[in-house]
This record gives structure tokens, C-alpha cells and sequence, in this order.
């Protein structure tokens, strides 16, 4: 049978996934609690893996696991202090103006599961530029420069351009239609334990890129 996400580098140290959309990164509570998820995917094939960050369930692209207790401490170090170049490819509503951006809002977990910009909430810094824009949706590269759970999400609907298929921060019976997030893990760039710098890349999956000729 064949596996649900791609490894893209193996190494005795990580591994580089490729997460398809609809897949949870770790366990989850609640009504998701019997939920397969890449962790205990991994599990069954290569062992124990450490959770180094994240991506949510429903967006799809590059996660890095840990191998060894070593090397979660060190790439987990690498997210913490926000060495690691994380680039994503992001589908949301509306024509977005300006070329280039950035939303520097602080961000509070919620506990609907939703995300919200609030005073008092941690500081959040995202970038981004347009790469294509169609009829009713702009394509954007967005980097983040701090983790947040759902930052990108948040952060695109508190200037009024949800991600497209965001039934939680978006109109949910707009974005219902649409079979998936649109919101793609794209690009990693970090330093490796020996010191090397490493670069990955996956493109868009199918279901990204059907989504993407509706909108054109």
C-alpha cells in the first residue's frame, strides 16, 4: 500500500516530509481523537520521530521530524530562534493591492480553537508578496517570521483576505466549495546539524492545483 505523504530527504538525524492536506501533524483531541496522523504514520515505518514544529491539518507541504533526542533539541532550538527560512504558497480572497507586505499584529489562542489579533496577545510577524493575481483570488509567497499556531490564517483575514477553503476564519459557506486549504508548505531553508546549509522545495499537490484552475 502505498503511503499517504512522500519523504522527501532521510537522513540518521530528520526527516523532510511532504504532508498531503487533510492529514493531522500529531494525536488530536476531541472529536479528532481517532484521527490518522503523520506521527504515528511515521511511527510504523521509521520508528520514534520528535515533533520540531508544525502544519496544520488541513494545509499541505514541508514538516521536519527529529530522529533522535539530539536532534529534536537542536532543530526545535532552530524554530524557537527563528532560524529556519519557512516560505509558503497561499491562495486567499480578493485582489491584494500592494506588492509586498507585512502584518505585524499580536496573536492569542482561543479556546474555540481560533486565533485572534488582541493587544495583549504575542508578537506575530508575517510577509508577503503577490506572485499572481486572478478574478477573485491573489496568490501570495508568505513567510513567517514568527510560529503561531494559525498565523497565517489569522493574520490574512485581520486585513480582509481569508485563505481560500478557511471555513474557520473565512465565510464557512463560501469556503465550503472548496475541497482544501489553500495554504502549501513550499520552501525550507535551514542549517543542519553538521553544520550545512540545506534547501527544500516541493510544488503544489493535485488537489492545490485544481482548486487554483477554478479560480483562474
Amino acid at each position: 500500500m502505498k503511503p499517504i505523504f512522500d519523504i522527501v530527504r532521510e537522513t540518521p538525524e530528520l526527516l523532510v516530509v511532504n504532508k498531503p492536506s487533510g492529514l493531522l501533524t500529531m494525536p488530536a483531541r476531541g472529536e479528532l481523537a481517532k484521527d490518522k496522523h503523520l506521527v504515528g504514520l511515521l511511527h510504523q515505518s521509521f520508528g520514534r520521530v520528535y515533533v520540531t514544529h508544525r502544519l496544520d491539518r488541513d494545509a499541505s507541504g514541508l514538516i521536519i521530524f527529529a530522529r533522535t533526542p539530539e536532534a529534536h533539541r537542536y532543530y526545535s532550538g532552530l524554530f524557537e530562534t527563528r532560524e529556519v527560512e519557512k516560505k509558503y504558497l497561499v491562495v486567499v480572497e480578493g485582489r491584494v493591492e500592494e506588492n509586498r507586505g507585512e502584518i505585524d499584529k499580536p496573536l492569542k489562542e482561543r479556546g474555540s480553537g481560533r486565533v485572534s489579533v488582541v493587544f495583549d496577545g504575542k508578537r506575530s510577524l508575517t510577509k508577503y508578496s503577490v506572485l499572481e493575481r486572478l478574478r477573485t483570488a491573489t496568490i501570495l509567497e508568505v513567510s513567517i517570521v514568527t510560529g503561531r499556531r494559525h498565523q497565517i490564517r489569522a493574520h490574512m483575514y485581520s486585513i480582509g483576505h481569508p485563505v481560500i477553503g478557511d471555513s474557520l476564519y473565512g465565510d464557512a459557506a463560501k469556503q465550503a466549495k472548496y475541497p482544501r486549504l489553500m495554504l502549501h508548505s513550499w520552501r525550507l531553508r535551514f542549517t543542519d546539524m553538521a553544520g550545512k546549509t540545506r534547501s527544500f522545495e516541493v510544488n503544489p499537490p493535485a488537489d492545490f492545483m485544481g482548486v487554483l484552475k477554478v479560480l483562474q
